[in-house]
């Protein structure tokens, strides 16, 4: 697995911080962020957003903050992933 660093939160303290990587085989992109507190988690896990699809969070699953000033990070962190997307799907 080779992860591709695109940004991290310039506002951190040098602690743990939300960052957004590429994952280069799969081009997923991978995120690290302020784990959603219960309120939040609540609201999400009790929604039912898609009609017909089951509400909670499952086990395997967080619901996680990007602060909105990260947003840039994040489309560039999409670029690369469509670009990677894109020349794995040339190359089969």
């Amino acid at each position: 697995m080779t992860l591709r660093f695109i940004g991290i939160d310039p506002n951190t303290g040098g602690e743990g911080s939300p960052t957004v990587w590429v994952e280069e085989e799969s081009a997923d992109l991978v995120l690290q962020g302020e784990e959603a507190d219960a309120l939040l988690k609540d609201l999400v896990g009790s929604t039912e957003w898609v009609a017909g699809h089951k509400t909670g969070i499952p086990a395997h699953e967080r619901v996680i903050r990007i602060p909105a000033h990260m947003v840039p990070v994040l489309r560039e962190a999409c670029d690369a992933a469509e670009r990677a997307s894109a020349e794995h799907r040339d190359v089969r």
